[in-house]
């Protein structure tokens, strides 16, 4: 008698443990909210503005002062987009535990262990216009002053354009080292340009005339 009193008391015992997870599994919540106004902009933005969950598995409504509400959420985490067509708004993360207790926070996708607690009702904040083309580059002086090409060219002329200036505004003494430098520095015969070219091109140079020493008169 007794093996079957414990028998039954633990067959209910498993029987309400069911029952409480089935019960948790069943457990939703109601994630509500607000959107900033946009009737300064546009007079649609409410039929136009609608509240996505994780990409539009969930869905929301916005009423006339903004708020809205989704239901029947169960435990997990989902991140909370307004989208309209010509606005863009911060996406928020909403986690709801298994008693139903709801967190905002940020979207962070970079560091997704820094967490920044937001309140609920959560309360989308507005980024701006969404630009869907992009602005066309107009054509500026600097822009070919800053170019390569011009750099190229206009830095050596300036270099010497103000060298000799630099060198004749130093001191004399300096000029006669500099002087004396160019005149010790010894001097090489270099070929003339023509024989260069031609013993490039193959030809053979032509010979030089030696001038003939002048015999004396007797």
């Amino acid at each position: 008698m007794a093996t079957i009193l414990i028998f039954v008391f633990f067959a209910q015992c498993i029987s309400l443990s069911f029952q409480n997870e089935d019960q948790e599994s069943k457990l939703t919540a109601t994630v509500e909210g607000k959107v900033p106004s946009l009737k300064d902009f546009t007079n649609d933005w409410v039929s136009n503005t609608k509240i996505l969950v994780d990409g539009g598995i969930y869905m929301g409504f916005v009423k006339n002062d903004g708020s809205f509400a989704v239901h029947n959420l169960p435990p997990g985490s989902y991140v909370f987009q307004a989208v309209n067509p010509n606005f863009d708004f911060e996406q928020i993360r909403v986690d709801i535990n298994n008693k139903g207790k709801i967190r905002a926070r940020k979207v962070n996708y970079i560091q997704s262990s820094q967490v920044e607690v937001l309140p609920h009702p959560i309360k989308f904040r507005l980024k701006g216009p969404i630009n869907y083309f992009q602005k066309r580059e107009t054509w500026r002086i600097t822009d070919m002053l800053l170019s390569p090409m011009v750099l190229m060219m206009v830095v050596p002329l300036a270099v010497i354009a103000v060298l000799p200036k630099l060198i004749s505004t130093q001191d004399p003494e300096t000029q006669k080292e500099l002087q004396n430098q160019m005149t010790c520095m010894p001097k090489y015969d270099l070929p003339e340009l023509s024989e260069m070219f031609t013993s490039l091109l193959g030809g053979t140079p032509k010979p030089t005339a030696k001038p003939r020493p002048r015999r004396r008169k007797e």
